[in-house]
């Protein structure tokens, strides 16, 4: 963990069955949980195409498909090189009971 960093739980961990979402705000970020066959993933809950919402977005295996155009993001893979439509994702860590984010506090 970056010591600038902080962690901050926005979650118990069975609250995230596998395959199932959460929504939640940090520090002013509206942010969206995922659990993807055990393993949490954390992405800022706006398209970087439009800023429309991801979280009721069509979610096959780790592909999460925007529900405004339709453009596909793999969950599970970094972004390309590259690529200016990348997610932004929040480093997670998950204990035996919660869910907790790596965030940068806000600047001043």
């Amino acid at each position: 963990m970056n010591t600038m960093q902080k962690q901050i739980t926005v979650a118990q961990l069975d609250e995230l069955s596998p395959g199932q979402r959460k929504l939640v705000f940090v520090d002013g970020q509206s942010v969206v949980l995922f659990n993807i066959d055990g393993t949490i993933h954390a992405i800022e809950n706006s398209c970087p195409h439009s800023g429309a919402s991801l979280a009721s977005g069509k979610l096959e295996g780790s592909v999460l498909q925007c529900p405004a155009h339709g453009l596909q993001f793999d969950l599970s893979k970094p972004c390309d090189p590259g690529s200016s439509l990348c997610l932004r994702k929040f480093p997670v860590e998950a204990t035996e009971d919660s869910v907790r984010l790596l965030v940068d506090p806000p600047a001043p």
